[in-house]
């Protein structure tokens, strides 16, 4: 039950840093490529959470080169 439950909230949080860094004004503190990865990468309180999205930030941020280097900085 323990291991669902992890399974599950691993799949929730999956791109947080991503989504937010793209989304929310300011977040992405202009990084055009991996901004999600540098959102979790900050100096934080919340830096221990973010540790355990970081390889989903990865992949999505990947996933969305192709956009990121048409869209240009974040801000």
């Amino acid at each position: 039950m323990r291991i669902i439950f992890v399974i599950i909230a691993a799949l929730l949080l999956s791109g947080c840093g991503s989504i937010i860094s793209r989304t929310i004004p300011g977040q992405g503190n202009g990084n055009q490529y991996y901004p999600g990865v540098q959102w979790d990468l900050r100096d934080s309180p919340w830096r221990y959470v973010t540790v355990l999205d970081l390889p989903f930030s990865l992949v999505f941020d990947t996933l969305l080169l192709p956009i990121d280097s048409h869209h240009g900085p974040y801000e």
